[in-house]
């Protein structure tokens, strides 16, 4: 194969070449090898050590009753985005050039920054990976919290990054002041995912900004917001403003949670363009995105009737739950997203499955010398079927 393999061929791959091999110096440079993703690898969730696919499947002889264990939005994606799914078939053949345009201009208006300032792929896993790619590099480290969403560290991890995973407080937050203590002359990045992902926690928006604002003089923050529409105000918390002009930051976005896109995968970053360029080296990026998802995307995008609806239903489900579990003698963390975490009484696979067999599917975590159990909100039926099992096992 030579020396220089082209990005068309390393993407088609997935980047995950048999054996391993590091992209030092890039993807248009000379390749060495280097334990990274092996093509058996597959999908990595969060958390790969407490899961299985037990969480997601019931056995054949029992029901699904409610689908809980992976955060997504039940009441979407919307009308407007089905009906544009339709009218967008007859033309799928063709390739979405323009539709990449609409997109990315809308996204910008309503953001207030450029098109340059944004790179589209088909959801935020793919962004997440080649972040994982670029700045986990030989002799790096991530810096993250403990437990958050682990899809990039996870990956990083596996091709050899360390990560330096850091407690958090006693509010179930990221310890941003620990965080920055951390880093040192390898730190490569540091990922926040706010809310965070599993705790449901949010962090007090000036002193992110501020933690940005100085972290990122020495190292890249990559801020993960895919929950951040579930806040009471998504546009004065988020920090898209602040990444569209400041040096080593990124913002990730996506439709999967309050669009109810988890299936039609599509999300986005925003960020300077010359971190969109380093970036593109490892990801198809909007090239990824079908012309189906594309033209649901625009036509739902900020659809606030469907998003406040959907919003409304999810507080009402939290609330139901809020009430089952304190009725049942149980505390939670507050919930700033569309899913709870609450302490359990029982070992948490035992737990995950006794709620299987009762066809409500759920997801468990162990951290802070506790069993966790973390809830996705579903609709009003869905969390109903939630409390009659719990019932029955709490």
């Amino acid at each position: 194969m030579g020396n220089t393999l082209s990005r068309r061929t390393l993407l088609k791959r997935g980047a995950l070449l048999a054996g391993g091999l590091s992209f030092a110096g890039g993807l248009l440079n000379k390749v060495q090898a280097s334990p990274i993703i092996t093509p058996h690898s597959g999908y990595v969730p969060a958390f790969p050590e407490v899961w299985n696919e037990r969480d997601y499947l019931t056995d054949e002889a029992v029901p699904m009753k409610a689908r809980l264990s992976a955060n997504e939005n039940p009441f979407g994606p919307s009308d407007k985005a089905k009906k544009a799914i339709e009218e967008a078939l007859p033309t799928s053949y063709q390739y979405p050039f323009r539709s990449m345009s609409d997109l990315s201009k809308k996204i910008a208006d309503f953001e207030k920054v450029k098109q340059e300032n944004i790179l589209l792929a088909s959801g935020s896993s793919p962004l997440l990976m080649a972040a994982a790619l670029y700045y986990g590099k030989p002799g790096s480290n991530i810096i993250t919290g403990d437990p958050s969403y682990a899809d990039l560290p996870s990956k990083a991890e596996r091709m050899g990054v360390k990560i330096n995973r850091i407690p958090l407080t006693p509010e179930f937050k990221l310890d941003l002041d620990a965080m920055e203590k951390a880093i040192d002359s390898n730190t490569s990045l540091v990922y926040i995912c706010n809310p965070n992902n599993p705790t449901a926690t949010v962090l007090d928006k000036d002193k992110l900004k501020a933690f940005c604002e100085r972290v990122s003089k020495k190292v890249t923050v990559f801020v993960d917001e895919a929950y951040i529409d579930y806040l009471p105000d998504p546009q004065g918390t988020t920090l898209i403003p602040m990444a569209s002009t400041t040096p080593n930051m990124i913002v990730a976005r996506t439709f999967s949670k309050l669009y109810g896109f988890a299936g039609l995968r599509i999300g986005y970053v925003v960020t300077q363009p010359d971190i969109i360029k380093k970036l593109g080296l490892y990801t198809e990026a909007s090239m990824s995105i079908s012309t189906t998802t594309l033209q649901a995307a625009l036509a739902s995008y900020q659809d606030r009737e469907f998003l406040d609806a959907a919003l409304k239903k999810t507080l009402a489900s939290k609330d139901y739950l809020y009430s089952v579990l304190k009725k049942e003698g149980y505390t939670y963390v507050p919930s700033s997203t569309n899913f709870v975490l609450f302490p359990i009484k029982m070992e948490g696979r035992q737990f995950t499955d006794e709620m299987m067999k009762r066809g409500v599917s759920v997801r468990f975590w162990k951290f802070d010398n506790k069993e966790w159990c973390r809830v996705s909100i579903g609709r009003m039926d869905e969390m109903e079927a939630f409390a009659a099992a719990f019932k029955e096992i709490s």
